[in-house]
């Protein structure tokens, strides 16, 4: 992959980390600050919902996060675009529209089948 390649990947990848850690931070001042004044169950219980929902979202944020500095680190290891399971290189084009693939279109296609079979 060429060093522009490389290059524009990483800016992607940091723009992605920065507004992911923002919405983080975010959240937390949010439920820092609110509290739970209200006397009637349902709206107590709407609070409850949607804060249950919000921090499953950033649960799985927070993942997303670990699967972009890994991709950061792999850019600057020299390994980044190369598919773990085949050693083959991923499709700048997959890249594009997945910056944290680390599998190409045919091995995913393959795992993702395999797991549809055994039920995962």
């Amino acid at each position: 992959m060429k060093d522009d390649d490389l290059d524009y990947f990483k800016d992607i990848l940091n723009q992605q980390l920065k507004e992911l850690a923002r919405r983080a931070d975010e959240t937390v001042e949010g439920l820092l600050a609110a509290t739970i004044n209200e006397p009637d169950p349902l709206d107590r219980a709407a609070i409850e919902a949607d804060r249950n929902c919000t921090l499953r979202l950033r649960d799985r944020e927070s993942k997303l996060i670990s699967r972009i500095r890994q991709s950061i680190e792999a850019i600057e290891e020299g390994t980044y675009g190369i598919c773990e399971a085949c050693g083959s290189d991923i499709s700048i084009n997959r890249l594009k529209a997945r910056p944290i693939a680390r599998y190409c279109i045919k091995c995913k296609t393959k795992m993702e089948a395999f797991e549809k079979v055994v039920g995962l």
